[in-house]
């Protein structure tokens, strides 16, 4: 069944909900000039929002570094839910170990399965899942739209790889890994409506937990991911959220929703 799977962006140390797409490493240090589209920053502490999240029993939520100064403000909110939250963001196989021992439940990973160019390095993957075992292991496929079909984007969504999201990448990765998490970063962060032709692509294959984000503007949105993945995707709901400033979805429907699913 699709349940809600909760989120803390960090940027700058502070919980934020930006369009991911305008993030960059010209950008990763916020500047007056820059074109950084950030919808929210909260007032409130990752801690916070982690502990929220404990309270309501919302378990594999996700910690998304993203860039530095934010490595205070993670330790603290898996300190707020030991075992309750994924991390993101700058994980590599040199500390992959230290995140879970700090309270992770996994750790996701993305741009360091990858050279500079883009080239998936099936042996790093390899390397980290006999480091950590595929049991605490997320690949982050985050992806965007392109004339060959979706292709994962790493750091940051600044650099598109030669790895597709298809169903064959999903049988060669499933392996090594727990779950995916799936960005439609084309659409993340514009709470205009979810990416359902890869949302039917997820769910038509669903051999594994997998958690959609992008674009959910509403509840409908979330029966939506339900309904096109035949129950088998899970949804994060970031800038819509009111607990994130948003009018579109409340935070209390969501926890509904899940109470609803068990």
């Amino acid at each position: 069944m699709t349940i809600f799977r909760p989120c803390i962006d960090l940027h700058e140390g502070h919980v934020k909900q930006i369009v991911g797409s305008t993030l960059n490493d010209s950008n990763d240090r916020l500047a007056e000039d820059d074109q950084l589209v950030v919808n929210f920053v909260s007032d409130r502490t990752a801690l916070w929002y982690a502990a929220k999240y404990k309270a309501d029993h919302l378990r594999g939520g996700h910690v998304i570094q993203l860039g530095s100064g934010n490595e205070e403000a993670a330790i603290a909110a898996l300190a707020g839910f030991p075992g309750g939250l994924q991390l993101g963001g700058g994980i590599r196989q040199e500390n992959a170990a230290q995140w879970l021992e700090r309270g992770a439940s996994h750790v996701i990973v993305t741009s360091c399965l990858f050279d500079d160019a883009g080239h998936f390095l099936e042996h790093k993957l390899i390397a980290l899942e006999r480091e950590i075992g595929a049991s605490r292991l997320v690949i982050d496929l985050s992806c965007k739209r392109t004339e060959q079909g979706w292709m994962v984007a790493k750091d940051r969504w600044q650099t598109l790889t030669d790895l597709p999201v298809n169903h064959q990448t999903l049988d060669q990765l499933a392996g090594h890994c727990d779950e995916f998490l799936i960005h439609a970063a084309d659409v993340e962060g514009l709470c205009q409506g979810v990416d359902v032709e890869l949302i039917d692509l997820l769910g038509a294959w669903g051999k594994i937990p997998m958690t959609y984000a992008g674009g959910v503007a509403s509840m409908d949105d979330v029966r939506l991911v339900s309904e096109v993945s035949k129950h088998k995707v899970d949804v994060t709901v970031g800038s819509s959220l009111d607990l994130f400033g948003g009018d579109g979805v409340a935070y209390r429907e969501l926890v509904d929703w899940n109470q609803s699913r068990n």
